[in-house]
């Protein structure tokens, strides 16, 4: 009888694998109509879930079964193709711009409607992407990523979002007779940017709680100059007219970090520490979390380690710590990974935390670099037990980078604390064009701290200052009395960074009244003769510590009372300028007077420069493309 059973069993085994038919791979590349390559680009295997997205050469590797008969190349912003496999393996694809694909609707229920998110909606209704017919059941195939990712979606099954934003309420104007100080930690996060990008070419307006100006302007770098004294950073300023407001002024302060060669840099610790739990196993998350890490993984040197923790249901070693000499190792480990499961995020954390104590470089780098869509649900998992984890693993020498994936329940918040938390910093990756940012283009500034708790404090002059209000950083304002508490934690400098702040100000002598506060009883008398005997606009000052510090050094500016024209201020002033903008008309400002998507274009324009890398050219491309989004209500 076993014998029977067996034979059977090995009939129906053959069967199985007939029908399945042997595997190819097919490989290309896809351009746009100019015949430049496409970035991220997904291809997919029509009727499965199985699918790829191209890399930053626009290239692409698929294995396929011998059913496969086509596959579709969709682009956001671009015409969708269906390309018949036949018997090449090899498959290049030039894809189109298309205004049909810009302006692909919500649907909710069996009506439309545009998508306009909040902090606290969850959309509960029946939905999907695409045009569609009122009444009636259509469906429709989604090759390439939507708001919920890829997929075959029909009217009446429901579709959650749960994107989770920080509630943002914008900086007002202060009465400097009252507010003479500004104070503030310094961000070099940039995931807002990425994040609000993803939803423009999803066709999309973003949240307004997802546009954080000052990340969005600090996205880009500016060519400030080198630090050449006992500082690890130089500090630049301009002051001119306001572009969105032409009575009113606009600071540019912008901080350059010190540049430091990649072979002068420390050695470096780091713990990859990444979800493959269920929620990321779209092909937006965890296959592009593969692509970007093998980007980092080849910028190894054999002075660098890296140990890969996961978590899934459970927290678990996939790498023990490994020299940069073993790269096919490391990568081999990072093909393995699979999506499924929980997520144990806070036993995660732990491991990681202790992987990182066990392998600490006394003089080096220690860092863990967090991959997640944030989703964080089992264990430690709200924000207050993250942040005593984490503040108490910092003081050893940890730091933090954290790294958001993916669409639909991507939690931002979550994330932006842990890496505040975690002397670190945070970026989102859409593409891999955007790894390639993070892990190479920006490699030192994203894993080596040069200067932490990095403060500023300004204080005006109220001669010369009526009123001023600080453009974004709302979540890092300071207590003015933080500046000199060591104790207070603040923003983290990378080797080559910059950081970029606007003030917008009212001059002294003006007429407007941003602010209304009955005169003061007691300070009415104090002696003016300083304030009025002076230039000085206002005076800046810093406060950092070093890497491995205890102790801040105050590093102090005058700056003068000196109005240049607006066409005379430099490039790196009216870029910032019209990304500012541009943020405004995002959030929908209170203080937006005057200008445009328009405006925003050509002074984004003028204001290139040199672009060596491309990122302002984009950035003019995807103002341009969210002229029509901008207008949904």
């Amino acid at each position: 009888m076993k014998t029977i059973v067996s034979f059977i069993s090995v009939i129906v085994l053959s069967l199985v694998l007939m029908a399945a038919g042997p595997s190819r791979v097919i490989t290309g590349a896809v351009t746009d109509d100019n015949g430049y390559a496409l970035i991220g680009a997904s291809v997919m295997v029509k009727g499965t879930s199985q699918g790829t997205v191209t890399d930053i050469n626009g290239e692409y590797s698929i294995s396929i079964g011998e059913k496969a008969k086509i596959l579709v190349f969709s682009f956001i912003g671009m015409g969708t193709q269906e390309v018949q496999i036949g018997t090449s393996n090899v498959i290049d694809v030039q894809m189109y711009t298309s205004m049909d694909a810009l302006e692909e609707v919500v649907v909710i229920g069996y009506g439309e409607a545009s998508m306009d998110m909040t902090s606290s909606t969850v959309l509960t209704g029946y939905s999907r992407i695409g045009k569609t017919r009122k009444g009636g059941r259509e469906k429709k195939d989604m090759a390439a990523p939507g708001m919920w990712g890829s997929g075959t979606y029909y009217e009446g099954q429901p579709q959650h979002n749960t994107e989770a934003y920080a509630t943002i309420h914008e900086n007002g104007f202060k009465d400097v007779r009252h507010n003479p100080l500004s104070t503030f930690s310094i961000d070099v996060d940039k995931a807002s940017y990425a994040n609000v990008r993803r939803f423009i070419n999803m066709g999309q307006k973003p949240p307004v709680d997802a546009v954080r100006v000052e990340e969005m302007i600090n996205y880009f770098s500016y060519d400030y100059p080198q630090p050449d004294g006992e500082h690890p950073f130089t500090v630049s300023h301009e002051l001119s007219v306001c572009p969105w407001n032409s009575s009113h002024q606009l600071l540019h302060i912008g901080l350059q970090g010190k540049d430091i060669d990649k072979e002068n840099l420390p050695p470096s610790n780091l713990v990859f520490l990444l979800d493959v739990s269920g929620s990321m196993s779209d092909h937006t998350k965890l296959p592009l979390l593969k692509s970007a890490f093998r980007l980092l993984v080849k910028e190894l040197r054999p002075e660098d380690r890296v140990a890969i923790v996961v978590y899934a249901g459970a927290a678990g070693v996939v790498l023990e710590s490994t020299p940069g000499t073993e790269k096919d190792k490391i990568l081999r480990s990072l093909d393995k990974l699979s999506a499924g499961g929980s997520t144990a995020g806070g036993a995660g954390l732990k491991l990681a935390y202790k992987i990182a104590q066990q392998n600490f470089a006394k003089e080096g780098n220690n860092r863990i670099i967090l991959a997640t869509d944030g989703d964080f649900n089992i264990g430690a998992s709200s924000d207050a037990e993250m942040e005593r984890m984490i503040e108490t693993e910092r003081e050893k020498g940890v730091f933090m980078t954290v790294l958001g994936f993916g669409m639909g329940n991507y939690k931002d918040s979550k994330m932006e604390t842990i890496a505040d938390k975690g002397n670190g910093n945070y970026a989102y990756i859409d593409n891999i064009q955007e790894a390639n940012k993070v892990f190479v283009s920006e490699f030192g500034g994203t894993l080596f701290t040069i200067a932490k708790d990095v403060k500023f404090q300004i204080e005006f002059n109220p001669e010369r200052v009526k009123s001023y209000r600080l453009v974004g950083y709302e979540n890092r304002l300071l207590n003015d009395e933080d500046f000199n508490d060591d104790t207070k934690d603040a923003g983290e400098m990378g080797a080559g960074h910059t950081v970029t702040a606007l003030y917008e100000i009212v001059p002294a002598g003006s007429e407007e009244s941003y602010v209304s506060i009955d005169p003061l009883k007691y300070q009415s008398n104090r002696d003016k003769m300083i304030a009025r005997n002076t230039n000085e606009l206002m005076t800046i000052k810093l406060r950092y510590k070093k890497p491995d510090g205890i102790k801040s050094t105050l590093y102090e500016i005058p700056v003068n009372d000196r109005v240049k024209k607006l066409e005379k201020t430099s490039e790196n002033f009216r870029f910032a300028a019209a990304v500012a903008q541009y943020g405004m008309i995002l959030r929908g400002s209170d203080y937006l007077k005057q200008g445009s998507i328009e405006d925003v274009l050509s002074q984004a324009r003028a204001a290139r420069g040199a672009d060596t890398e491309g990122y302002r050219g984009e950035f003019i491309k995807l103002v341009n493309t969210s002229s029509g989004i901008i207008a949904m209500k």
